[in-house]
């Protein structure tokens, strides 16, 4: 499946509407980003039950803020709506393959049943 661009105004419906969505943060002047983009894009073929996409963090500057990216490559994987990961810097092809993989085999309802609410944390 071929990564998609996400915005403030897409991004929402894709977290919320698909089970599983991997996002690679990233921008143009990124010399990481751009030598990481190769990778997400062939992880990205093999996992076609899996949405990949990506944020330009110079053209979506609320999203960035939104989720407080500070370093980019960013990588963030939401399951079910919920961010179960989030981790600055390159992953390699075959770290990024497994961490779909574990992503993939997560129990969620255990996720649901051990989360903090918003207003107790």
């Amino acid at each position: 499946m071929a990564t998609i661009a996400l915005n403030k105004d897409n991004f929402e419906a894709t977290v919320t509407g698909n089970d599983i969505v991997v996002i690679d943060f990233w921008a143009d002047w990124c010399g990481p980003c751009k030598a990481f983009a190769p990778v997400f894009d062939r992880v990205s073929e093999k996992f076609t039950d899996v949405v990949f996409a990506k944020v330009d963090t110079d053209r979506e500057q609320e999203l960035a803020q939104a989720f407080q990216i500070r370093s980019i490559p960013t990588l963030m994987i939401f399951r079910e709506s919920t961010i179960l990961f989030m981790q600055p810097g390159m992953v390699p092809e075959s770290a990024l393959v497994d961490l779909v993989e574990r992503v993939k085999q997560v129990d969620m309802e255990e996720v649901r049943k051990n989360r903090v609410p918003a207003d107790q944390a």
